[in-house]
């Protein structure tokens, strides 16, 4: 089987049938309502939208049905500081391609001090052969500014032949960053990995061999970067900023 054609998540089903009732969150989300089914790309794809909209509820629910924890880290973090997710992912039927990853990792930017957290507290402890800070580049994590330790992990713990979420990774990157990131992506698919990524930056969009799915309040559908609105409000800011800036300062 070839790896770049075959995805290790294919798609997604909601089942409605046994949802108890769509007027409860994250059910009364219309994103999430109308949502049937949601088939992946194999190399990247993109779940964008306006705040609200349900990216980050989605996303996780995702990460929580291939096995990751709730707020972020590999396969193996089991580590909990509150319980604050929904149960969408109970309601959510994975189909799974044939081959099996072999790294995964589920990168989140509110939750990333918790896997900070937990990555000291594990390295910590007695008896440990190797330590776990030495996989995200071996200098601790919160000793480095956010966006550092943050791109350290994207940089040094991703090892390919693995399925990655990224929740919102821009937070906390520069632009020079985010294209660093779409560069790394790219090595990353070339050693058979696929990426999830929900983002408001259409520098992180950019990537060409990906599926872009915008989450609106009639359902999701598939766009173009150019027809997102992330990219029509850059433009319109780029091409003639004091015009726009005028009438939001004057309206």
């Amino acid at each position: 089987m070839d790896f770049f054609t075959d995805a290790y998540i294919r798609r997604i089903h909601l089942r409605h049938d046994s949802i108890p009732s769509f007027k409860q969150y994250p059910f009364s989300i219309p994103s999430i309502r109308l949502l049937d089914e949601l088939s992946f790309h194999p190399h990247v794809t993109y779940i964008v939208g306006e705040n609200g909209m349900g990216k980050s509820t989605l996303l996780e629910a995702i990460a929580i049905s291939l096995g990751f924890n709730p707020e972020g880290g590999s396969l193996n973090f089991r580590f909990s500081t509150y319980d604050s997710f929904s149960d969408l992912s109970d309601y959510l039927r994975v189909i799974k391609g044939v081959n099996k990853p072999r790294d995964g990792f589920f990168l989140r930017a509110e939750s990333f001090y918790n896997v900070a957290s937990n990555i000291e507290q594990l390295d910590s402890e007695p008896g440990s052969s190797r330590r776990v800070i030495d996989s995200y580049g071996g200098v601790s994590l919160h000793n480095q500014s956010h966006g550092e330790a943050f791109f350290s992990t994207f940089m040094n713990r991703f090892e390919g032949n693995g399925i990655y979420i990224l929740d919102e990774p821009e937070a906390a990157l520069s632009p020079l960053r985010q294209l660093s990131m779409l560069s790394r992506i790219h090595e990353l698919i070339n050693q058979h990995s696929q990426f999830i990524i929900a983002t408001h930056s259409p520098l992180l969009m950019s990537y060409p061999s990906s599926k872009i799915v915008e989450l609106t309040n009639d359902g999701l559908k598939e766009s173009t970067l150019e027809e997102t609105g992330h990219y029509k409000i850059m433009k319109q800011f780029f091409d003639d900023k004091d015009r726009l800036i005028h009438h939001l300062l004057n309206d």
